[in-house]
């Protein structure tokens, strides 16, 4: 490709006024010759249309000027690469990081139309499934907020994961839509278009000077299409580029074959190069299945590492000044396949030789573990690398001899402790440890919570700890307060602006003078008032969308994310019916009035975590149905969860739940979120939990359970955990209720496998740590009781979240990882 001439005295358009007046004639400008309607007949997506379009106008001016501010310092760059990018919704994220919120309103309100109801109907992007995504969303913003020149790398997904329904309370899934009338933030750039192959053989070629280059010739090529979005940073400091890339056909049709007649051959490889980008996590309980996820996972690492390594050409002479200008970061070990990919650009289309190629990925790479399960850490058969990418199998081969000889040669390692190390797992079947390339290939290694990155260096990563002394190091993650505290929740921000200045929304850690007002009666009763507005607003939400009457006044008890075991909604709803039992058979006591919301969403493939929210919706069916409640107990799970819809559950969360297994949550950022909106965590010491306690304190945090160390020893121990549940009367009552179906009695037998398992192993521990979990909810009730406590310590988790900025996580990253200077102002 040939490279384009940089220009950099080109001319700056006009900034923009942002004035109400200005805005609302761009505004009919644009509803006019951009979406092509008149006023008088223009439709509610209509006036989106129109208003996004103005405001990214404005977005525009200052993206340009951001990218011309790059090329000219040579700044080094950060590439951030992952599979997942929750964005959420972006109108309102860059009204408000502009300053245009206001504006914006009052322009729309004099054409008759409210901001608000244009909010709601912007769809959310459909790019991610958790805290995966949503943190890499949280760092491009951070990125942005910090002048840090970065790119995001990921996949348009044309459906996303999938759209969560329910049909008789279990999870069906449909095609996300996200897309269906097209996205005005996103620029497609053909311009940047790479090739990306697939299968094929390797070739040795003999060079003139007797050396042996090798050149693959894959037999399937695939095009990667750019699609841009502007990352807007608070205050307009920078904007920066998330790339995400489509996959489309070398050949959209073959003629020949429709021709002859073969209508449907004849588009045959146009679908399979498309089947690339349509759905994010495809089951891969096929061959088929697991094939296209590979594909995915290279599609997308490839184009970003020609895009990048153009882009480098582009501004300087070679490829060995890489490390001083190039950070690429991995976020999870989906792109890790981009160490033997950057490997084989550097030898076989650039002619570096091994050696030197092997010290410049390494300069450049960087990679974020974020779990200690074991299937989580993905892994590939090498038959099928060996087949769909053989050179790079080839280079993965070369890369472990030089591991393994390293760990032979110079750390005098074990037969047991070589095993550990290498890139290929000989146990059941030859496979590909993508954490393990990730690592070696990596010059820094991070975890995402302190006891994350300690565990990270005695179990998954021990040995290789041992051989690489000094990579593995801790980042706890962040959320932007930006989205989480200034947008979802505007009237905790405004009240406390008018408490304490607004300092904090330049710099989080502020929040902390706050603190000194935890015990002001009239701060209390003005935060407790946010709050039930809050409330009052999910109240309605909910009944909406369920037809479910929930009170305002109760206390709203959240657990909202990904549906797994170890996250343990099981265990949750196990004491939601205790104390269902509880209730009936104790009328007479003051109950506290709660609502426990659960939203998430289940693998498709991952029946357990299905049969979880089944069971979920079956209690609530009973509980919510039952008159001897008297109302004093609601469960509701609200489908479809999504960032949207976790910005309305949040700020009105009283309780947040964050109860996973010790030891098996790497970080967690949901906990972060609810806490910045003053909601108090009930948890196990797990994942960031830890560094909450010690900012929060322990008299304003809810901790139960068993440490990491002892879920170890009893798993190690493999005890029988049936005497536990004999030994406690309401998990054995509440699992009896449960297996023999008295809240399935169309199918009695439906949970009797799922209680079964808590019977036989509990590997996940609900039966050991129930007891401990209904005493902290317990001394939830009696708190919450206390309403002057309660506010005190709902004030100060807000006051003490600051830390868990996004920015402060980013801070380190660049300061300590990527060599890329912060801007402090």
């Amino acid at each position: 490709m040939p490279q384009q001439p940089i220009v950099f005295d080109a001319p700056t358009p006009q900034r923009r006024a942002h004035d109400a007046e200005t805005l609302a004639a761009e505004i009919l400008e644009r509803l006019t010759y951009s979406v092509g309607k008149d006023p008088i007949v223009a439709r509610p997506y209509d006036w989106l249309n129109a208003t996004i379009l103005a405001v990214r106008d404005r977005v525009i001016d200052k993206w340009l000027e951001s990218s011309r501010d790059t090329w000219r310092s040579s700044n080094k760059r950060v590439y951030y690469l992952s599979l997942e990018f929750l964005i959420g919704r972006l109108m309102r994220d860059a009204m408000s990081n502009l300053g245009l919120m206001e504006p914006v309103r009052d322009a729309l309100k004099s054409l008759h139309v409210d901001l608000g109801d244009l909010i709601d109907l912007e769809p959310d992007a459909a790019l991610g499934n958790g805290g995966l995504g949503r943190l890499a969303a949280c760092f491009l913003e951070s990125m942005s907020s910090l002048k840090l020149p970065a790119y995001g790398y990921g996949i348009r997904y044309v459906h996303g994961l999938f759209r969560q329904e329910m049909s008789e309370g279990w999870q069906v899934e449909l095609p996300e839509e996200w897309l269906a009338h097209g996205n005005p933030w996103e620029f497609e750039r053909r311009e940047n278009a790479y090739e990306v192959g697939f299968g094929g053989s390797v070739e040795p070629i003999t060079l003139p000077d007797g050396t042996i280059r090798h050149e693959w010739r894959p037999s399937e090529h695939v095009n990667a299409v750019g699609y841009d979005t502007p990352i807007v940073g608070w205050r307009g400091a920078r904007i920066n580029t998330l790339r995400l890339w489509s996959a489309q056909p070398i050949d959209p049709i073959l003629l020949d074959k429709f021709n002859s007649g073969d209508h449907i051959g004849a588009l045959q490889e146009s679908a399979k190069a498309e089947a690339i980008t349509q759905v994010l996590y495809p089951a891969d309980s096929t061959v088929a299945g697991q094939e296209l996820r590979l594909r995915q996972e290279f599609f997308f690492s490839s184009a970003s590492l020609q895009d990048i390594v153009r882009r480098h050409l582009q501004q300087y002479e070679n490829l060995t000044s890489m490390p001083d200008k190039v950070a690429i970061h991995l976020n999870d070990t989906h792109p890790a396949i981009s160490i033997a990919e950057l490997m084989r650009i550097m030898m076989d289309q650039h002619g570096l030789p091994w050696a030197e190629a092997w010290d410049l990925t390494r300069g450049v790479f960087g990679y974020t573990n974020h779990t200690l399960l074991p299937e989580a850490l993905e892994t590939w058969p090498v038959a099928l690398l060996e087949r769909m990418l053989p050179r790079h199998m080839q280079i993965i081969y070369t890369i472990n001899a030089a591991v393994l000889t390293e760990a032979r040669t110079k750390a005098q390692f074990t037969d047991a402790q070589i095993a550990n190390v290498s890139l290929i797992d000989e146990h059941g079947g030859r496979r590909v440890r993508m954490g393990q390339l990730a690592f070696v290939g990596s010059h820094s290694i991070n975890g995402v919570s302190a006891l994350h990155t300690e565990l990270m260096k005695k179990t998954v990563f021990s040995d290789l700890n041992k051989l690489y002394p000094g990579r593995i190091n801790n980042k706890t993650n962040g959320i932007t307060p930006r989205r989480w505290l200034m947008q979802c929740n505007p009237g905790l921000t405004k009240l406390i602006t008018e408490r304490i200045g607004p300092e904090f929304q330049d710099r989080t850690e502020a929040l902390a003078a706050l603190d000194p007002h935890a015990d002001d009666p009239g701060f209390q009763a003005a935060f407790a008032a946010v709050k039930r507005a809050n409330k009052v607003a999910l109240a309605e939400l909910i009944h909406d969308r369920l037809g479910v009457v929930v009170s305002s006044d109760a206390l709203f008890d959240v657990h909202i994310k990904r549906i797994h075991e170890y996250k343990r909604q099981l265990l949750n709803i196990i004491q939601a019916v205790a104390q269902y039992a509880e209730i009936r058979a104790h009328p007479e006591r003051e109950w506290v009035p709660r609502v426990k919301v659960f939203a998430g969403k289940a693998a498709p493939s991952y029946w357990n975590a299905k049969l979880i929210i089944k069971l979920i919706n079956d209690v609530a069916k009973v509980i919510n149905n039952d008159p001897s409640v008297r109302g004093l107990l609601k469960v509701v799970f609200l489908p479809n969860y999504n960032v949207s819809l976790a910005e309305m559950i949040i700020p009105a969360a009283d309780l947040s739940e964050q109860i996973s297994t010790a030891g098996m949550e790497a970080s967690g950022t949901g906990n972060m979120k609810f806490g910045i909106n003053g909601a108090i965590t009930i948890g196990t010491l797990d994942g960031a939990n830890v560094e909450m306690l010690d900012l929060v304190g322990k008299d304003n945090i809810a901790i139960f359970g068993l440490t990491a160390e002892q879920v170890a020893e009893k798993r190690a121990r493999s005890e029988v955990p049936r005497s536990w549940i004999d030994n406690s009367p309401p998990l054995k009552s509440a699992l009896e209720s449960i297996s023999s179906g008295v809240f399935s009695p169309d199918d009695p037998n439906r949970y009797r496998d799922l209680i079964g398992g808590i019977y036989d192993h509990d590997w996940f521990m609900v039966a050991r740590d129930f007891d401990s979990y209904a005493a902290a909810q317990a001394k939830i009730d009696r708190l919450w009781n206390d309403k002057r406590k309660w506010n005190s310590m709902a004030i100060r988790n807000t006051a003490h979240m600051g830390w868990f900025s996004s920015d402060r996580t980013i801070t380190q990253y660049a300061e300590e990882i990527w060599g890329v200077p912060v801007s402090k102002g």
